[in-house]
This record gives structure tokens, sequence and C-alpha cells, in this order.
């Protein structure tokens, strides 16, 4: 487990209160997680990254942390915690906990210290009572919260429940330096950066200007461009100093930053080579299922990257509706051509849990949901099995969310070559136990609706997202792996022939 292991890895993402309840409580748990391990051992992932693990009162679902050095009761005990990462270890996974350093919550002891006061954005208001400036929140209203015991505001970039901390504060950048150290100590191999690009804000408190045209869903919805408290490129100090730190550690231990930007110029501010390791390519998460407009945002990030930086794709997470149903529209086939195409490309790829086989958002019904910005679509159980409560706990138990259909699940695919946890398995294996998808990335010119490319250890690999055949000319070589694993091993002369819905990685002669 040593060296740059990063650099070809596949992280897979837990949303622990959604993975597997180990308590029959309804909510998914660390000894649930734990007793999943073996599953992720035989998909062959490198990490595993850990959705929100602090105790939290949950305004924000483990985003609104409390105490940065222990453990949500919920999820279980600091001892669970230990023995997952000790478990993960012994199968080949490394354990990323899910850092928040933007904010707190405002249960936070920190929030209440008079002696830290100047750990957070207090302002006053303008002479007219008004907030210091036009900032909106992500979740909607101003970020700025009156407490009229202070006569002062205090900002927060989410709900009023989450104060912002001032990164300006050396104060701040000490202590989270000594939360790092602290789980660092304790054997996990790293961390994903709740909205690492958001730390750093304007000291002047400039009024931001309207949305652009390019801006996130989010800040479409809400219109506005939050050029001055989000995105400043300031920030990437913050992320040179946890290298530094980070670096002290025998292994390499991983900083993978959400980079939640939504154009390549801004995120390249991050892409720096000794500050975070990996950062979130939002670009690609939010361009259309289209063979050419996916082609081009991986074409231009690869002419973006310096020598020696390393892309990293996803496709789903607990905040981004699940890509089989956002991008596929919940069909099989286009299902794993993304798959196929997402796991050959350079770099490292993230899959959120259920992403292997195909599982689907689930509308929610009102009375049950609980997320107040409608992301728990992402967040509903995983399914294991066909049967009351899916294997995620016990039958008649209500889980914490509703279970979505229970047609795609672990047991039946896993015994069915076709399935799509199979192909996801197969893919696995394909980037960590050959050569053909090492190395650098071409694009290669395609049909309309096909996106092909090479990739330096040898691998061709092509996706139709069409609904016709296609074909490319010139290509010799074998099949490896296909969508349809009836091609599986078939020779290639002259051209390769695409089914609609079809990709492939062939080696290529």
């Amino acid at each position: 487990m040593a060296g740059e292991w990063w650099r070809n890895a596949v992280v897979y993402q837990v949303y622990p209160r959604s993975y597997a309840d180990a308590n029959g409580d309804g909510i998914g748990d660390l000894p649930g997680i734990v007793s999943r391990l073996d599953h992720l051992e035989w998909l062959g992932v490198d990490a595993l990254w850990l959705g929100p693990t602090f105790p939290s009162p949950n305004a924000d679902w483990g985003y609104d942390v409390a105490d940065y050095l222990g453990v949500h009761p919920d999820l279980g005990t600091p001892a669970d915690l230990e023995r997952l990462i000790v478990e993960a270890r012994r199968r080949q996974i490394r354990v990323l906990l899910d850092l928040v350093p933007n904010h707190t919550s405002d249960r936070h002891p920190w929030f209440h210290d008079e002696a830290k006061r100047d750990w957070y954005l207090w302002r006053d208001p303008k002479p007219d009572g008004s907030p210091p400036n036009n900032w909106l929140a992500a979740f909607g209203g101003p970020s700025w919260t009156f407490v009229s015991g202070r006569g002062q505001y205090y900002l927060h970039d989410f709900l009023p429940q989450q104060p912002d901390l001032d990164w300006w504060n050396e104060d701040v950048r000490a202590a989270i330096d000594d939360v790092v150290r602290y789980w660092l100590d304790r054997g996990v191999a790293g961390f994903r950066i709740d909205v690492a690009h958001a730390l750093v804000k304007d000291p002047q408190l400039r009024d931001n200007p309207p949305a652009r045209a390019t801006e996130s869903p989010t800040w479409a919805r809400i219109g506005q461009w939050p050029k001055h408290n989000l995105g400043l490129p300031e920030a990437v100090d913050v992320h040179r100093r946890w290298r530094r730190v980070a670096d002290g550690y025998d292994g390499a231990r991983l900083l993978l930053g959400e980079t939640y930007v939504m154009e390549l110029d801004d995120l390249m501010r991050y892409i720096v080579a000794d500050g975070l390791h990996l950062c979130m390519n939002l670009p690609f998460l939010h361009a259309p299922f289209e063979a050419e407009a996916l082609a081009a945002v991986v074409a231009e990030t690869e002419r973006r990257f310096p020598e020696g930086a390393t892309p990293v794709w996803h496709a789903s997470s607990h905040d981004d509706r699940r890509f089989t149903t956002r991008w596929c529209a919940a069909d099989e086939r286009l299902t794993k051509c993304a798959l196929l195409a997402l796991l050959s490309l350079r770099g490292a790829a993230i899959l959120f849990q259920g992403d292997e086989i195909g599982l689907e958002a689930v509308d929610v019904p009102p009375e049950r949901r609980k997320d107040m910005a409608g992301r728990d679509a992402c967040r509903t159980p995983m399914v294991w099995r066909d049967e009351e409560g899916a294997g995620f706990t016990a039958p008649g138990v209500e889980p914490w969310l509703p279970v979505g259909p229970r047609d795609r699940n672990v047991e039946a695919q896993r015994g069915d070559p076709g399935s799509i946890l199979t192909l996801t398995r197969d893919l696995v294996a394909l980037r960590r136990h050959r050569g053909l998808l090492r190395g650098g990335y071409e694009p290669l010119d395609a049909p309309p609706g096909v996106w092909a490319f090479l990739r330096e250890g040898g691998a061709l690999v092509a996706v139709n997202l069409g609904d016709e055949p296609a074909r490319l000319d010139g290509v010799e070589g074998a099949i490896v792996l296909c969508t349809d694993r009836g091609r599986d091993g078939e020779t290639v002369a002259g051209g390769l022939e695409l089914g609609p819905r079809q990709g492939v990685v062939a080696s290529a002669a």
C-alpha cells in the first residue's frame, strides 16, 4: 500500500447512514460498513471515502460539525471507526474521512467561546441595520444572520446553523491542522475536503455580481455569482499547508478536494503541485450525456493539466443526482457505457455507493423527506437483496429514507456475468492488474454519437451513445471488455463495429 497509489485509484464513496444498518434502528452505521467490506474487497476498490462521521445536530446531515474529534452516536463509537480502519486495511482498502473545514455547527463549542469569537466572521450591520453585503447562502436567503445580543451579523455560506470560520485567522488554520493530524495519527489515509474552494472570503466583503450563464445549478437558481465568498485563489495557501502536514506522515496520504466550480478556468486555480492531490472535476459531472460534450470536457482537462497532475472523475455523489437517472434515464446499456468510459479514463475515479449496480435516484415522498435542499434522492439506502429492507436493514424496520426499487441489487448481479456489477468489477480489475489502461489519454476522431480515445498502455476505448450502429475504421486488435459481454475476446480486423448504446475496451494492435 505504498507509493502514489491515488494516481490510478478507484475511490468508493459511502454515505454511512444509507449503506448498511447493523443494529436494526433503520440508520446505516459503521459496524454495518464493516459487515460489507468484503463486497468492496471483491469489487477491487483502493479506498473508501466515508461521508460525514463527526457528531452533528444534522441540520445539514453531518456537514454541520459539532466535534471534529468524535463520532456521531447514530453511526457508532470511536472504537467502531477504529475497527473499520483496521478491517479495511486488512483488505488493502484505505479509509478517507470527510473533512468539513469551511464552517462548523452553531453547536460547536468554538462558536460559543468568547475567546474564539474572531474564529468566525462577525461583522457590524450597515447604518440602516441591513447585512454587511449582498451575499446569499447556497441554501437560499441572506448569508448573514443577526444576533441581537451581540449587535452583529455572522456569516454562513450555507445554513444559519453552519457559521463560517474565518480562514484569514491563524488560530483557525492551526486548529484544523491539529484535526488533520489527529486523524492521520489514527490511521486514516487522508480526507475528502468539503467545499475546498470556499474557505477564504474577500476581506473587503465586496458585493457579489449577478449570476453568469455558466453558474452551477445552485447559484443559477439563486441568481448570484459567488465571486467574493467562494472560489478565491487564496484557498490554495490553506491546501498547501495541509499538504505539508500530510507529507510528514509515512505512506502517501491523500487530499481529495471538493472543488465545486463549473469552469475549467476556475478549477485550474487549485491544480498545483504542492497542494491538493486530486481536485474533483464538476464540469465533467454536469456535462450533457452526449459523446461530443463529454469528450470535449476530458480533452480540455487533459490539455490544461500540467505535467504530473492527476485528474479525478466521478458521475454521482451524495449531492448530485445519480448518473443512472440523470444521464442514462435508467437505461442499462447506457449505464454500462457510462461506467466503462468513467473507469477507462486517465487518473483516479470515484464511484458513489450503488453506481456499481446502476442504482437509480428515488423519488422520496414529501412526508419522508429529510434534506432541506432536496438531495434525499441521492442518499437513499443501498440495495443488497430483493427482500423487505433490501438487506440494508432488517425486514419490518423502517429505514431513515425509503428504499427504492429492489430489482437492481448486489446479490442478483453478483451471480450474473452480464450484469452492471460484474462489468464494473472487471473494469476495476482491468485498470488495476493490466497495463492497457495506463498512461496518457489521446482523443480519436469518431462518428457522431461516439466517444473514442486511446490510452498509452494500448487500450482503445469507444462508447456509442447513439441509437444506431457505428463503426471506427482502421482498428486492429481484440475486444477485451464489451458492455455486451458476448463480444469479449472478439477479434477486430480493419474496423470496430459498435452496436447502439454499446461500449468496448479493445487491445489495439
